[in-house]
């Protein structure tokens, strides 16, 4: 097996145990794991976008360099 192919198959395996963990936390409901996942992933995506405000008010104000590598 390649390692690519090595790698494809640990992390379907990964997904695969935090999929059947968050299915027992929620009492084996499938639709409450569910559930609490999209809540999960609003409640991130609002601090990213909270995150991505932050960091573009401080660009235009001279706090962050850019990379010139």
């Amino acid at each position: 097996m390649s390692q690519s192919a090595a790698r494809v198959t640990a992390d379907a395996d990964r997904l695969e145990a935090a999929a059947d963990q968050a299915i027992a936390v929620c009492g084996g409901d499938v639709r409450s794991a569910l559930k609490a996942m999209i809540v999960a992933n609003e409640f991130l995506e609002s601090e990213v976008s909270e995150l991505m405000k932050a960091v573009s008010r401080a660009y235009v104000r001279g706090r962050f360099q850019t990379y010139s590598g």
